[in-house]
């Protein structure tokens, strides 16, 4: 059961991380609030059970796994991926308005 709050805490977290860095970004207008929130809470969860499934989370010296690094997984790739789509929609958005400002 003990590794059931690690999950609950892992989603917590990596949730209330994801609002953070989506408000922190002052480009947040170019992806939705909930990008950030979904990659991260996706990627922890699929972490965290990869984590338990090897046995990480019974192992002595290695229980601190299923709790940080689903967390840090989580943030990074939302970080990672929000950058992604916000430069890729800024030139979409550039190209869209050069194409429409020309016709």
């Amino acid at each position: 059961m003990d590794t059931v709050w690690s999950l609950v805490i892992d989603i917590i977290v990596t949730a209330g991380l994801g609002f953070a860095l989506w408000a922190a970004d002052r480009r947040h207008g170019k992806y939705g609030i909930m990008l950030p929130v979904a990659l991260g809470v996706v990627v922890g969860c699929f972490a965290w059970i990869v984590l338990i499934a090897a046995g990480t989370g019974y192992l002595t010296g290695l229980t601190w796994m299923p709790w940080i690094v689903p967390m840090v997984l989580g943030v990074a790739v939302s970080f990672v991926v929000t950058k992604l789509v916000e430069r890729r929609r800024e030139k979409r958005d550039i190209a869209d308005l050069t194409r429409v400002l020309k016709g």
